[in-house]
């Protein structure tokens, strides 16, 4: 592995439970987006679609190869529960938690931060694409280069 992976992640639902989905932003080195990519995944509570979106960005740094992983996440909870700080108690966390663990415990390096909502509106405006979409929708996109600065 070499390398490293910067990503923001969002997962919603549109009820609790309701249909939800995943969102995943990868961020360039100074933080701006490079490409998106998202998904429905049917009924599902909100914190399922976050730990799925968790899931989702893990297996992206997983593919690029990456050594060095950081993720940005606005939920509180996964943060949280991810650093040992809240217990994992809901029936439907626990797999999709000792799984992220799991995955995240492969990287040399590995970081979850957590940021306000408005850092991370990428992340939640695929989820919100992809909910829009319907069930099973999968959306990938491609972010322009910020202009150079003068």
């Amino acid at each position: 592995m070499a390398g490293s992976c910067r990503a923001g992640f969002d997962g919603g639902s549109r009820g609790n439970p309701g249909p939800a989905a995943w969102g995943v932003v990868v961020l360039d080195d100074q933080g701006h987006p490079v490409s998106g990519h998202a998904g429905a995944i049917g009924r599902s509570t909100n914190n399922v679609a976050e730990y799925r979106a968790l899931l989702e960005a893990l297996a992206l740094a997983e593919r690029a190869g990456a050594s060095d992983v950081k993720l940005f996440a606005d939920s509180e909870l996964v943060v949280k529960q991810m650093r040992g700080e809240y217990k994992v108690r809901h029936p439907d966390l626990i797999p999709l938690h000792a799984e992220a663990k799991s995955r995240a415990s492969r990287f040399p390096r590995f970081s979850l931060v957590h940021v306000p909502r408005e850092r991370n509106k990428d992340a939640d405006r695929l989820v919100n694409r992809a909910l829009n979409l319907g069930e099973n929708a999968r959306v990938e996109e491609r972010f322009d280069a910020p202009a150079a600065a003068e």
